[in-house]
């Protein structure tokens, strides 16, 4: 899953961005309202996790916009602990959930899974593909009644490829969906999970095409 974090505090969305990539999402870090605002009316998240206070446009500015343009994405927000009435205003403006600070990761983590869960609800939690079949929320894979074991980062690549099913995904997105928008790496670091992947998916009535110069694709071959 791609999560949006929105907190100008450096430590604490670094902290929270650590995590949850290593429990194998994506995680895209913003700290201020102008700079997310414009990145989810371009290239949007799964779910968002707010800070209500951020330098430029507020967080409720930025939950305002993403509302206006009828995007139903699943919003937590953070909140300090005095600010009661911003907190119902989040909720009245359409956010679904709200963590107060000082937290722990692990609450955190548990509101995600219920949100996630929510959301796959809406849009189909299992998805298949020649003879795999994706469960959504506990991210797994199997054939029949046998689970397919696929480490988290070769996962992300696969969440992608289907997100973004008989299309053409260019490396760079990929990049991001399994590192995060800004992190770090180069674009041929996802090159290796991918060849993994596609080893792994090969037995199984699945491929990953390459275009050459433009990225990848899944497709079902048998």
């Amino acid at each position: 899953m791609r999560i949006a974090i929105i907190e100008d505090n450096e430590t604490l969305a670094n902290a929270i961005a650590y995590r949850l990539r290593d429990r194998g999402h994506a995680a895209d870090v913003l700290h201020d309202g102008d700079s997310a605002d414009a990145f989810l009316a371009q290239d949007g998240a799964d779910l968002v996790v707010l800070d209500i206070n951020l330098p430029g446009r507020s967080g409720m500015d930025v939950l305002q916009s993403l509302r206006a343009r009828g995007d139903g994405t699943p919003v937590i927000l953070l909140t300090a602990r005095s600010d009661v009435s911003d907190r119902v205003a989040g909720l009245d403006m359409g956010a679904d959930d709200y963590l107060v600070k000082p937290f722990e990761m692990d609450e955190l983590e548990a509101r995600i899974r219920a949100l996630s869960r929510r959301k796959d609800l809406d849009y189909g939690a299992r998805e298949t593909i020649g003879r795999l079949e994706f469960d959504r929320i506990s991210r797994q894979v199997s054939v029949g009644d046998r689970i397919v074991d696929i480490p988290r980062r070769e996962l992300a690549v696969l969440e992608c490829l289907l997100e973004r099913r008989g299309r053409i995904v260019p490396k760079s997105q990929l990049t991001d969906h399994v590192y995060g928008i800004g992190a770090d790496v180069d674009d041929t670091a996802v090159e290796p999970h991918v060849s993994r992947l596609r080893r792994r998916l090969v037995d199984h009535g699945v491929s990953i095409k390459t275009a050459r110069g433009l990225g990848y694709m899944l497709e079902v071959t048998g």
